[in-house]
């Protein structure tokens, strides 16, 4: 009886790297003011200048720009 080689084995000995199956990335749609990847389906906040923020960005946005002071009631 023949012996039998999986395929992924013959491709890997036939060229010296094994069959790799590319993921399917994000569509890229530009960087916030932070220079943050937004990527599609990404919640954003467009800023009255124009600008757009990345909504994970915002509280750092509110501290930096506007001055925000997040404190814990006692």
């Amino acid at each position: 009886m023949r012996d039998i080689e999986h395929p992924d084995v013959t491709q890997a000995q036939r060229t010296g790297y094994p069959k790799v199956q590319m993921a399917a990335q994000p569509k890229h749609c530009g960087t916030d003011i932070y220079g943050s990847e937004i990527l599609a389906g990404d919640a954003i906040i467009l800023l009255p200048n124009g600008e757009v923020l990345l909504e994970e960005n915002l509280e750092d946005y509110l501290i930096e720009y506007i001055g925000v002071v997040f404190k814990t009631a006692k």
